[in-house]
């Protein structure tokens, strides 16, 4: 078996000695070639690249920007569901959001041993499990997109780090704070369209999941749909409200540990084919906690069994009853 270990050595929690501890590891299982990305983007070419060349696995050792380069470049070579490397994540960002929601340890040592099993795995079952992809249009996002407040706290959060700053969870929380009180005196201009549902005017923001949790305040998972999978729909939420009192509490039932997410200002919804958001003016757009510009329209789509990949088995579904 080939595989390529794509390593990104900037991300926040990579080091010389877990990226060796890695490759070390992956040689006595597969025929390894291991690069590093040094630009951006340059994790597309290297996904292209290799499955033009009919490499295996293609293992990821970095943070979600790095993860969702590879989904990126793999899906420009065929498209979705179409024979190509598998993804595999050794976690090496601050949130890993990817790596988690496939069940992936956060921790780079019990994950490498993780993927360890996997390989012996998959040498029997001859099967990678498959996940759904959200096809955005104009790019692949493997677990969430934003368009609002959600993509001003991305913009700002990247403004800190090309300062040098580490971006840290508490960095991260702050300047979504901040952002968000700035957003209470600006107007709603989004729309949500949906399947089988009148549009919903008068939106301030609205996130589109392909996976949960939404992300991780350290150790916490942070939702917004708990039974949004891989191998579901999308899940949406969006707000009609920037009342910090209302918003406040919303936050606490995103934390608790069996959310209900519930709120009169709350558009939320599950399992849906397709989310269409429209705006009367450009706002900030993200994509996997990448900040991608402004834009007044943007669909997103789900696209099931897209991406072959190396992750324990699908969890049930959260039981929320």
């Amino acid at each position: 078996m080939r595989a390529v270990l794509i390593v990104n050595p900037n991300a926040t929690s990579t080091t010389p000695a877990g990226r060796d501890l890695l490759a070390h590891a992956l040689e006595s299982r597969v025929k390894l070639t291991v690069v590093h990305t040094d630009h951006r983007g340059h994790a597309i070419e290297i996904a292209r690249d290799s499955a033009r060349d009919g490499v295996d696995v293609l293992i990821v050792h970095g943070g979600d920007g790095t993860v969702n380069e590879v989904v990126n470049g793999l899906m420009e070579i065929g498209g979705p569901g179409a024979a190509a490397p598998a993804v595999g994540v050794v976690p090496g960002g601050s949130a890993n959001v990817f790596a988690r929601a496939l069940g992936i340890s956060p921790d780079p040592i019990e994950a490498t041993n993780q993927l360890i099993d996997l390989l012996s795995s998959y040498r029997r079952r001859k099967t990678w499990r498959r996940i759904g992809l959200m096809d955005c249009g104009e790019r692949w996002a493997v677990f969430t997109a934003g368009m609002g407040v959600d993509g001003d706290v991305v913009a700002a959060v990247e403004a800190q780090r090309s300062k040098g700053r580490k971006v840290t969870a508490s960095r991260y929380i702050r300047v979504a704070i901040r952002e968000v009180l700035a957003s209470t005196r600006k107007e709603p201009s989004l729309t949500v369209h949906m399947p089988d549902h009148e549009p919903v005017t008068g939106v301030h923001f609205a996130f589109v999941s392909n996976a949960s949790p939404w992300t991780y305040a350290n150790r916490r998972p942070v939702w917004t749909n708990p039974t949004t999978s891989f191998e579901t729909g999308l899940g949406l939420f969006a707000t009609t409200s920037m009342s910090v009192w209302a918003n406040l509490r919303l936050v606490r039932r995103m934390l608790s540990q069996r959310p209900r997410i519930e709120a009169k200002h709350l558009v939320r919804d599950d399992d849906l084919p397709w989310v269409r958001v429209t705006s009367d003016t450009a706002v900030a757009c993200q994509i996997d906690g990448d900040y991608v510009g402004t834009r007044d329209a943007m669909t997103f789509t789900a696209v099931p069994d897209a991406l072959g990949v190396l992750a324990p088995a699908a969890n049930t579904p959260l039981d929320l009853h």
